[in-house]
């Protein structure tokens, strides 16, 4: 599933879109308001997204609300994680023997 959120997220129109979408439901009209591309090319990034699990479609009457699905990017958080948390790890490390060093020569 990785794959398929990095590919989403890849092209910049669908991070445009995501970033609308991220604290409100839009629906997809309102969404393509705010590019220069035809509606159904704003309907094949929407799929491309939800179909990548990191948006949600409610669909009311004729409407399609899109919504951030903030679960869908919980893989790629934890796989980048794992490399922020190596380096904060080592940063304290370091802190921690520089800490003893100074400590030591004080003595």
């Amino acid at each position: 599933m990785i794959e398929k959120v990095i590919h989403a997220i890849a092209e910049p129109r669908r991070r445009e879109i995501l970033n609308l979408v991220r604290d409100k439901e839009l629906t997809s009209s309102a969404i393509a308001s705010h590019f220069e591309i035809s509606a159904p090319a704003i309907s094949q990034h929407l799929k491309v997204l939800e179909e990548s699990g990191v948006v949600v479609v409610r669909r009311a009457g004729t409407k399609r609300y899109y919504s951030i699905r903030r679960e869908g990017f919980s893989e790629i958080k934890q796989y980048i994680d794992r490399f922020w948390d190596d380096s904060l790890l080592l940063l304290k490390e370091a802190a921690e023997e520089e800490e003893r060093r100074i400590s030591e020569s004080d003595d």
